[in-house]
């Protein structure tokens, strides 16, 4: 397995962005996948299996990364691990007042729990959120919020 891989660096651009369906699916995945220990085989970026620093509930749940937006069981997990001091990150760190109701889906709701995880994630550690970062390729919201990008899978 490839431990070569350095995991993306978060910024406040970078978490807005996502908030603002700009980002895959995918790519805010392996944001969370990265923090939780999943390594990429060495073959592909495309399999993350459970790694050394995996915490044992999500080594046992989830062997291989889970699909954190796609899936509903892996967002419920994600949406409890996060403490619940660290619950309003989102308001407190984005000054993210929440989506519209017209805007409320569950792809976009996954989105901002993964958001909120990795503020948690950030604040457990007592790392610094950077103003800026870079981004990875950036995308129009999609058309059909429910669908997501090219590529998204459908969400569960």
């Amino acid at each position: 397995m490839s431990s070569l891989i350095s995991k993306w660096p978060l910024s406040r651009i970078l978490l807005l962005e996502i908030l603002s369906d700009r980002i895959t699916d995918r790519f805010v995945a392996r944001l969370v996948w990265e923090r939780l220990g999943y390594e990429s085989l060495e073959s592909t970026e495309e399999v993350w299996v459970a790694g050394k620093d995996t915490p044992i509930d999500w080594r046992n749940t989830f062997p291989m990364a889970p699909e954190v937006i796609a899936h509903r069981k892996a967002s419920v997990n994600l949406t409890r691990s996060i403490p619940k001091e660290y619950k309003q990150l989102l308001k407190q760190r984005l000054s993210f007042k929440g989506y519209r109701i017209g805007e409320l889906y569950p792809r976009r709701t996954r989105r901002a729990t993964a958001v909120n995880w990795l503020l948690a994630w950030m604040e457990t550690r007592g790392e610094e959120l950077l103003e800026e970062g870079p981004l990875p390729e950036l995308f129009s919201p999609p058309i059909d919020p429910v669908a997501g990008h090219p590529g998204d899978l459908p969400v569960q």
